[in-house]
């Protein structure tokens, strides 16, 4: 069956496109994270040069206001607790893996993490870092560019943040001294501060995604399923007061 032949009867389905809402909440801590869904209409992209990313223009968010961009993306980065950390590996490039969460302090992260392992000797080479976060159920996501500081055993905040979890990533020597404790040589702390913050999350339903798509697809249109944010500079240090 041809896509088009499809997309004539998804949207021939008894739902409407653009007439319902469903506010979606999540309930993270002590954070509510809210967002409307909707089956939204793709977006005109005759104004646009060929030039240009039509998803992106259509998408981007030039109306909603800086302290609710701001909590929105805490509320997905406290929602997901792990990340993608990438690092940067001298004569191999960019290196990922997957990162708990210690800590979301404003728009900066604090991990726990063995002193031994590779990322601090990319981290002693190159301090930027990228942390990617995804939520698989509602393709929200979020991508944070920053630099890295690591500290050492001594830091005061590795007793707040250690916790049952956090150890068994280091195990008992046996030596009675790299025993996975707070007080294990081993045990580090890396922070990484926001300079760049970009994410997207999703103002569509399932079935208004699927309608969407094909109307776009019918129509020469460009889909638009979410809302594309940014944070920079000034906007930063203002998400570090918010908090």
């Amino acid at each position: 069956m041809s896509s088009s032949r499809i997309a004539r009867r998804i949207l021939r389905s008894n739902l409407p496109i653009c007439t319902r809402t469903a506010p979606s909440t999540r309930h993270i801590s002590h954070r509510t994270f809210t967002t409307t869904r909707t089956f939204n209409m793709p977006g005109d992209v005759k104004d646009i040069g060929p030039d240009a990313d039509p998803s992106v223009v259509k998408q981007y968010d030039r109306d909603t206001p800086t302290d609710k961009q701001i909590s929105d993306f805490f509320g997905l980065a406290d929602s997901l607790k792990t990340c993608l950390m990438t690092t940067q590996r001298p004569n191999i490039g960019p290196v990922s893996r997957a990162m708990a969460i210690a800590k979301r302090d404003g728009p900066d992260f604090l991990f726990l993490a063995n002193r031994n392992s590779s990322k601090f000797k990319d981290l002693d080479h190159d301090k930027t870092v990228q942390l990617t976060f995804q939520d698989s159920s509602s393709q929200n996501w979020a991508s944070v560019t920053g630099k890295a500081t690591t500290t050492s055993n001594s830091d005061p905040r590795i007793k707040e943040l250690n916790n049952p979890f956090a150890s068994a990533w280091f195990g008992d020597l046996g030596d009675g001294v790299h025993t996975g404790k707070t007080e294990d040589p081993r045990m580090s702390l890396i922070e990484v501060k926001a300079d760049y913050i970009t994410y997207w999350i999703s103002t569509s339903t399932k079935l208004g995604f699927l309608k969407e798509i094909a109307e776009a697809n019918l129509t020469g249109k460009v889909a638009t399923t979410g809302l594309t944010r940014e944070l920079k500079g000034s906007e930063i240090e203002q998400a570090r007061k918010q908090k």
